[in-house]
Formats: C-alpha cells, structure tokens, sequence
C-alpha cells in the first residue's frame, strides 16, 4: 500500500485520515500548526515537521484546508509540498477552492513530475465520519485510478469528472443547488409557520412528495429544533458562493438566486452567525418575516473544518 501524506486534520480531515489509517494505510501529518489528534495517533498516524517533509516521506499527498490562499501556500509556500516532492508522486486537493487557480497549482505540480487530482467533497462532517462522501474529482484518468482505491476508504459516490479544475467547477454547482434548496425549505417553514402551521409537521408531510429532499430533512429539522452547531459553517458556504459568482462573472452567465442566496448569508454573518451552521440561514428569513420557527436553545459556536 502506498503511503499517505494528508495535511489539514480539522473537522472532516480527522476522519477521512482516520479512516485510511484504520483500512492499512501508512498515513504522515505535519505537525507545523498544532498537534494532530491524540486519537489519530493511538491509531498509527505519524508526524514529521513541515510539508516539504510530508511530501518527502509520502507516495500520495493530499491537502485538506479551508481555501484558495491556504492550499496555495501549503503547495508553494516556504517549506511547502513542491519543494519536498519528486518525480511520480501524486497530490490530491481535496478543498473547495477556485478552479481557475486550481488549473494553475495543477500546471505547476506536472511540471515538477508529478500528477495532480482536484477532488473536493460533499457530504460534511456527517459524510466524513460516515466514509459516504461524495467525491468530484478533476484529472487524468490514470492518475484517478491510482487514487480510486484511497477515494473508496473515504467516500461512497465517486466521479472523474473531467480534466483539472472540473472537479472544483462541480462543486461549486453542488453548493448553488445546496444554498439555493436550504434557502428555499427556510421560506416554506417560516411561510407555513407564520400562517399557523406546525412546521414539523409541514416538514412531515413534505417528505412524501415531491418536494421531499435530503435538506428538507436534515436541515427543514435543525430549523425547526435551532440545532445551528456545524456542519459547515456558514462563512465557508459564503466562500463557496463568491466562487460561483466570481466565475459566473468571468463567464458571462446571470446566478440571480445565488446572489438572492449569498445576501441572506451575508445578513446572518452581520448577525454574528458567521460561525453557525448554514441551515441558520433561516434566521434572515425570520428577521423579515419577524417570526421565529421555534424556540432557541444554547449552541456552541463551530470550529474550522
């Protein structure tokens, strides 16, 4: 089995890891940032100091980070995974990140030598911890099936998509289709609700037809019962968005609802939900409609995935 660097061990990058190291894998952090989890550990995973020595050490090198700026400097920055790399290796970035620059950090990694897959999920923490996520990967077909069998200890529903960069361009459309579906189960349950409906109900019954969804049922439930613990918080689905209509700009293609959608994001991020989960984007709703689907409990704020 070849060895696995993996850097990024927050939210979902702790269990992805675990779970290659739980399947045989030989997996390696760095320990630049923090300690890696002391469970992660028990479980055999080792630490060298820098991504440079990550990517000496490691066959396949994969990349787990929060955005754009981040990936490029754990790639190229001082001590970065370029330096450390040689000829046959294999870096796998499975953040959501800027497909533009993913083309360019792709470019950069064959010249060196090396292939390069862009491979961003979805599934959240759930997803993770659950090895069910979906995988959208963007690179050569050869390259893929060298990564296939480390995809399939972490995930369920696995796709080459198209060349470097597509992957990325995937998931960017995932998350439109996610924001814009949380979005709309909010104005539905808070409509319902106003009118004197019960929403859990509403929700109840919604799940037996058309409009039936796996956010209706996910998310339509932390609405009503106020469960915005992360997930995936909302900053990063912000993040995500201003991807979609950064490229939708340089494309020339109108997203009207997705910038419906990233305002009422942006409105719960002014709130101080910045840090909460998306599905909290039904506080927005709330403000204008001046009604509260249920009543508040206490939440502890999310930390970085």
């Amino acid at each position: 089995m070849e060895t696995i660097g993996f850097i990024g061990l927050g939210i979902m990058g702790a269990p992805m890891a675990g779970h290659l190291l739980d399947a045989g894998y030989a997996v390696i952090a760095s320990d630049h940032r923090s300690r890696p989890p002391a469970d992660l550990v028990a479980r055999g995973l080792k630490t060298v100091t820098g991504h440079s020595a990550v990517a000496k050490a490691a066959d396949i090198i994969i990349t787990m980070v929060p955005d754009t700026p981040q990936v490029a400097d754990v790639l190229f920055g001082d001590n970065g995974v370029a330096s450390g790399l040689s000829t046959g290796k294999l870096v796998i970035d499975m953040s959501s990140i800027s497909p533009i620059a993913t083309k360019e950090f792709a470019q950069k990694i064959n010249d060196l030598g090396c292939d390069y897959l862009d491979a961003p999920v979805s599934g959240g923490e759930v997803g993770a911890r659950a090895a069910s996520l979906t995988i959208m990967v963007g690179g050569e077909e050869k390259a893929f099936e060298r990564a296939r069998p480390v995809f399939e200890k972490m995930g369920k529903n696995i796709t080459l998509v198209g060349p470097n960069g597509v992957g990325q361009t995937t998931k960017v459309a995932n998350q439109i289709v996610v924001a814009l579906t949380i979005e709309a189960v909010g104005e539905a349950l808070v409509f319902a609700s106003k009118a004197g409906a019960d929403p859990a109900k509403v929700r109840q019954a919604l799940m037996g037809g058309l409009a039936a969804s796996r956010i209706l049922e996910v998310h339509g439930e932390r609405m009503i019962k106020r469960t915005f613990a992360p997930g995936f918080r909302i900053e990063l689905h912000q993040k995500d968005l201003n991807l979609a209509l950064e490229g939708a700009k340089a494309l020339g293609v109108s997203l009207p609802n997705t910038s419906t959608t990233q305002q009422l994001f942006n409105s719960c991020a002014a709130n101080g939900g910045a840090r909460e989960d998306h599905s909290a984007l039904v506080r927005a709703l709330e403000r204008m409609a001046a009604h509260q689907l249920g009543e508040e409990e206490t939440q502890a704020k999310g930390k970085a995935a």
